[in-house]
C-alpha cells in the first residue's frame, strides 16, 4: 500500500505553507485517493476542491482546501515514487549495469524498469514488468509519451535479447497503449549478428521488420531510434561493437527507409543515433531532418545542434567586439581555455573550436579523454569520469578554465559516475572547472559569464 510522499520543502506563500505543513510531513492523500507518487499528486491535486490527508508527528489531520485552477500546492517530496522504484525483470547480457564496475556507489546499480519514471524523466523501459493495475492506471492517467526499448518486434528474438522467456508481445502492448491514447519514443539497440542485418543486407533484416513493425503503428509510435551496441570492459557478454565498415551501410538503409516515411507521413520516422555518423566518418543530417529532436537525450541529433550553435556565433561579434574593447585596458595576455570530451566526438569538436578560437581571438584547446574507467570501448563524453579527467589533464597547460561535458555529471549537474564534483576536480589540476552542455554555453560564459573569465576577454 502507498505510505504517501515525505515532504522536503514548502514553498513559501504556498497553499502548503499556509495550512502550515513542514518538511517530513506525510502526505498520505488527496480526495480519498492514496498517493504513489508525484504523478498522483498532480493528478489528483488538480482540482479545485481538495481534501488533503497528512500524517503530522504520528497523528493524521484533515485539511480542506479551495484553490483557484492552477494554483501549485507548493511542496517537494524527497522521492518522485513514494511505494519504491519498480525494478527491472530482465537479463540483458549487454545491460549498462552488468558493464559497471565493482565498488560504485549502491544508487547506479539499481536496474529501473518503472513506467513513471519513463513518463517523468524520459527513461527507457521494456514494458515487462506491468501488471493490470497498471495497466488501469495508464488508461485513467494517459501517461504519455512513454519512452521504450524495443529491440526487436520478433517474440522470440526479443525474449532473447532481454533474457526473459515470459516477456510479453511488444507489439500487442504498444497496440494497447495506443488504444488508451498515449505515445510511444521506441529504440532498438542494435546487436552486432542478433538483431540487426543478415551479410548486411538491411531489407530483408530483423532490423527491417522491427522498424517496418514499429512504423505501422505509427502516429502511437512517434520516433524509431537506432542505437549501435556499447560495451565496457567490464561486460562478459558474447557480443561486439560495430566497426566504420559496417556503420555506413546502416545509415545508409535508414536514410532510404526515412525517404519513404516522410513521403508516407511527412517525417523521417526513423532515425539514427550520432554514433553511427561519427563511427562511419559521414555528416550529420540538417537540422530539419530530426523533427523537433524528440529523442535528443538518447543521443539523436546531439552532434547537429553542436553545430547549428556553431553557425550562431559569427552573429554575436559586434557584440563580443565591443565587450572586448570594455575590457581592452585591464589584460592583455591571450586567453586560453581547455574543452574536455570523449574520444568519439573529438575530432569534431577540434575543428569547431578552431573556428571559434579565430572567431573570438582566444586560444582553445580541444583534449579528448580516454575512458580507463570503462575502457577505451566506450568513447562517449556522457560516460567519462572524474578520474578520466583529471588523468588527461594532469601536466598540461589548461588556461583559465576547463569546461567539463554536462552529460558526464548526474540529472542535478553535481556529480560524475564516480562521486567527483567539479569543484573537486578543479581542485585536483588546480583550475576553474566550469561544466558546459554546448558549445553556445561556453561562449555565452565566456564572454557575457562571470567572475575572471569576463574580464580576460
Amino acid at each position: 500500500m502507498a505510505r504517501g510522499g515525505v515532504i522536503t520543502q514548502v514553498h513559501s506563500g504556498s497553499i502548503a505553507a499556509e495550512l502550515g505543513l513542514r518538511p517530513d510531513d506525510v502526505l498520505l492523500s488527496i480526495n480519498g485517493h492514496l498517493l504513489r507518487d508525484v504523478i498522483d499528486y498532480r493528478f489528483y491535486g488538480a482540482e479545485e476542491e481538495l481534501e488533503l490527508v497528512v500524517e503530522w508527528d504520528g497523528e493524521r489531520m484533515v485539511y480542506q482546501v479551495e484553490r483557484d485552477y492552477g494554483q501549485e500546492l507548493g511542496l517537494q517530496f524527497a522521492a518522485p515514487t513514494f511505494d519504491g522504484l519498480r525494478l527491472c525483470n530482465n537479463r540483458c547480457e549487454f545491460c549498462f549495469f552488468e558493464g559497471l564496475p565493482p565498488g560504485m556507489r549502491r544508487s547506479l546499480y539499481i536496474k529501473d524498469d518503472d513506467y513513471r519514471y519513463s513518463f517523468l524523466f524520459g527513461n527507457y523501459i521494456t514494458l515487462t514488468n506491468l501488471t493490470e493495475d497498471d495497466w488501469d492506471r495508464l488508461a485513467e492517467q494517459r501517461l504519455s509519451p512513454l519512452y521504450v526499448s524495443v529491440h526487436a518486434t520478433d517474440l522470440a528474438l526479443r525474449r532473447r535479447i532481454l533474457g526473459n522467456p515470459v516477456a510479453p508481445d511488444v507489439t500487442e502492448q504498444l497496440e494497447r497503449l495506443g488504444s488508451l491514447g498515449i505515445q510511444i519514443h521506441a529504440q532498438i539497440v542494435l546487436i552486432p549478428g542478433l538483431n540487426d542485418v543478415e551479410q548486411f543486407n538491411c531489407s530483408t533484416s530483423h532490423l527491417a521488420r522491427t522498424v517496418a513493425d514499429l512504423a505501422a503503428l505509427y502516429p502511437t509510435v512517434q520516433s524509431i531510434a537506432v542505437v549501435p551496441l556499447g560495451l565496457t570492459r567490464y561486460h562478459r557478454c558474447p557480443f561486439r561493437l560495430y566497426t566504420p565498415e559496417e556503420a555506413g551501410p546502416i545509415v545508409a538503409q535508414i536514410s532510404a527507409w526515412q525517404q519513404e516515411y516522410r513521403r508516407r507521413h511527412g517525417l523521417n520516422l526513423v532515425y539514427a543515433s550520432d554514433e553511427w555518423y561519427l563511427l562511419a566518418g559521414l555528416e550529420v543530417p540538417a537540422a530539419e531532418e530530426y523533427d523537433g529532436f524528440p529523442q535528443l537525450e538518447n543521443g539523436v541529433g546531439l552532434t547537429r545542434m553542436l553545430l547549428d550553435e556553431r553557425v550562431q556565433v559569427p552573429g554575436r561579434r559586434s557584440q563580443v567586439t565591443g565587450r572586448r574593447s570594455q575590457v581592452a585596458g585591464r589584460k592583455s595576455q591571450v586567453v586560453k581555455f581547455t574543452l574536455v570530451c570523449g574520444t568519439l566526438i573529438a575530432p569534431l569538436l577540434e575543428k569547431l573550436a578552431e573556428e571559434w578560437a579565430r572567431l573570438m581571438g582566444v586560444e582553445v584547446e580541444v583534449v579528448p579523454a580516454e575512458n580507463r574507467f570503462f575502457g577505451p570501448t566506450v568513447t562517449v563524453s556522457g560516460l567519462l569520469t572524474g578520474r578520466d579527467v583529471i588523468e588527461a589533464l594532469r601536466g598540461r597547460d589548461l588556461g583559465q578554465a576547463v569546461f567539463l561535458p554536462r552529460a558526464m555529471f548526474d540529472a542535478a549537474g553535481e556529480l560524475t559516475l564516480d562521486d567527483m564534483s567539479p569543484a573537486a576536480i578543479g581542485e585536483r589540476l588546480g583550475v576553474r572547472v566550469e561544466v558546459a552542455g554546448t558549445m553556445g554555453e561556453v561562449v555565452e560564459f565566456c564572454v557575457f559569464g562571470e567572475g575572471d573569465l569576463e574580464v580576460n576577454l
